[in-house]
């Protein structure tokens, strides 16, 4: 009988791509995937710390897998295991933490499967974490995640990422490139590149700081692949945003019109405090860009409110900014003290209860946002990539510029795309449509 292992992934598009390629790891060594709810030889848990509530969770993940199969041996990986092994060590039920540079080769550490009194650690010095590694995820039938660059060199004051994964590196494009084909020979509509600081990509391609290619390189390289329908853009620092990215992804064949590009404060002083490499003009100048471009394209972003010296003031401040701003909806997340960052010792702390309070305000103003954005496009003929699962009788799917569609669950539209007019939105936000035609396009 085959092995059997299971994997959980907290946080990032980049942690599902990363868990895929561990995954991988194991079929070659014959083991047998299944749901993390099934009973299995090995859990894997790829953990993330960029909130605190994802350090909480990990321990209730792991008292599931134990309530699978108590006797199973259970690996820890990713940015958490890297930042605090020794935490993760001690949480009962835990046999391995592995770091950064060893989560990839998980495997080699699985000799002997019995259970540990307490958590092995293999934990690299951070600065150790100069390889690059590409993976990529095939989360359902109809989209990839790409992994294109890794680790970051900003010096942003809430942030661990760049002590749990190093400094910033990118993949070889020939690698880029085979992992796309890859993908579209498995009849994959859509590639969505992720990465800590994609915008960065070329930096260390070849081991060193040179740079042979640029993300605009890479974007235009990419738009060459045959069979790959759409490609979109994760998430890139307004800063390495560039007009030419942005005039090419409006006139391309696959990138589709969508960006997210993070904000996190719409004050200049809090953008200052937290280390930033912009001010809120430059990302005005960035989304007006995108608009003339594209005036379709949506634009999402992300918010940290609560940050230390945030006061009532420089909140509205950000309130009002992004309430005028041309955007399609927010990613909020409430500030989180972390260990080993500027932040963490500055003074004038927010009030936790203060935090929740802004956090719920731009959460009201993302789904007004969202309303008026998916309001302008009604009428629209666009392209919808319907999705795999059937949601309580109802199918979902995304158009080219990620309005959320609704039709009556239909197996056949499945990880197909359809020519569609956009014409009302539903009680519960959705979008409904009527068909242009029943053809499937190529």
């Amino acid at each position: 009988m085959n092995k059997k292992v299971a994997f959980y992934t907290l946080g990032c598009k980049l942690n599902f791509s990363e868990t895929s390629t561990i995954a991988r790891g194991f079929e070659k060594e014959e083991f047998e995937r299944v749901d993390f709810s099934e009973k299995a030889d090995v859990y894997v848990i790829n953990t993330c710390s960029v909130t605190e509530n994802a350090d909480k969770r990990f321990k209730t993940i792991v008292k599931q897998a134990q309530k699978a199969n108590p006797e199973a041996f259970v690996a820890a990986v990713g940015c958490y295991a890297q930042l605090k092994p020794e935490e993760l060590a001690v949480v009962d039920g835990v046999d391995l933490v592995l770091g950064a540079t060893e989560k990839f080769k998980i495997t080699d550490y699985l000799n002997d499967l019995t259970k540990n009194d307490r958590g092995e650690v293999h934990s690299c010095e951070i600065e150790d974490a100069d390889f690059y590694v590409g993976s990529y995820a095939i989360g359902d039938r109809t989209r990839a995640f790409l992994k294109v660059q890794d680790g970051c060199d900003y010096k942003c004051t809430y942030c661990t990422i760049p002590l749990a994964r190093g400094i910033s590196r990118s993949d070889t494009l020939g690698n880029v490139l085979h992992n796309a084909k890859e993908i579209a020979s498995q009849d994959i509509k859509e590639i969505v590149l992720t990465g800590v600081n994609i915008g960065d990509y070329g930096k260390g391609e070849f081991g060193n700081k040179k740079h042979e290619h640029t993300f605009l390189d890479l974007v235009k390289a990419l738009d060459t692949i045959d069979g790959i329908h759409r490609l979109r853009i994760s998430s890139i620092e307004p800063n390495l945003l560039k007009n030419e990215t942005i005039d090419f992804v409006a006139q391309s064949n696959s990138f589709v019109p969508h960006f997210h590009v993070p904000l996190q404060s719409g004050s200049d002083v809090i953008l200052k405090k937290m280390r930033r490499r912009y001010l809120s003009n430059l990302y005005v100048d960035r989304v007006n860009r995108i608009k003339r471009a594209m005036p379709h394209a949506c634009i999402g972003v992300d918010i940290i409110v609560g940050f230390p010296g945030e006061t009532d003031e420089h909140f509205l401040e950000t309130y009002h900014f992004l309430n005028e701003l041309d955007i399609s909806y927010l990613h909020v997340f409430t500030y989180s003290e972390r260990d080993n960052t500027v932040a963490a010792e500055m003074d004038e702390v927010v009030p936790k209860k203060v935090r929740s309070k802004r956090s719920k305000m731009l959460r009201g103003l993302s789904a007004k946002k969202r309303r008026a954005f998916y309001e302008s496009q009604l009428g629209t003929v666009r392209t919808v990539l319907f999705e795999g699962e059937n949601k309580k009788g109802y199918i979902n799917g995304f158009t080219e510029n990620y309005v959320k569609v609704k039709a009556p669950w239909n197996p056949d539209l499945v990880n197909t795309l359809r020519q569609v007019e956009l014409t009302d939105i539903d009680d519960d936000g959705l979008v409904r449509f009527e068909f242009i035609s029943n053809e499937v396009m190529a």
